[in-house]
């Protein structure tokens, strides 16, 4: 979705408003202009984010994600599996090893300190999937079982560690 073009429209509108004045609103309305660019950006993203938000609650187990990729923002539909068959995409979600894929999902609330959450979206982020998935494969992964560790005696270590 280009969004350009509504920053532009605002930034318009903004020195409309202020050749409505004299030379000194005029010229604060030229100054905010640039300054108008970032933070309507930043206020169209976290609207759509919002409106996403409230379609995913709707779609639910479905989600919609929104992407920013460079200044224009992306939409990302997962449709619920049911949908599948009928015409629907299936969805993005990937089933986690040596798991049935039941068709079935549940929500669950979540809570991480704003820290924890920032890197594992950034880890999403990096990997181009949804935070949900990456949290969906940070959990499949912490389930799987480990090797067993073999307890050896008789042998000894000395040195540093770094």
């Amino acid at each position: 979705m280009q969004i350009t073009h509504h920053v532009e429209e605002l930034q318009r509108q903004l020195v409309a408003a202020g050749a409505a004045g004299d030379a000194a609103a005029q010229g604060q309305a030229e100054r905010l202009v640039t300054a108008l660019e970032p933070a309507a950006r930043l206020a169209i993203l976290e609207a759509l984010s919002e409106a996403a938000g409230e379609i995913t609650r709707e779609l639910a187990p479905g989600s919609v994600d929104v992407r920013l990729r460079g200044r224009e923002v992306q939409f990302a539909v997962t449709r619920p599996a049911s949908d599948e068959g009928l015409g629907g995409v299936p969805s993005t979600t990937p089933t986690p090893p040596d798991e049935p894929d039941d068709g079935s999902t549940s929500r669950t609330t979540l809570r991480l300190s704003e820290t924890l959450k920032a890197r594992a979206e950034a880890a999403a982020a990096a990997e181009g999937i949804s935070l949900n998935t990456w949290l969906v494969r940070a959990v499949s992964l912490a389930l799987e079982p480990r090797p067993a560790v073999r307890e050896s005696r008789g042998t000894s270590f000395t040195g540093w560690v770094r």
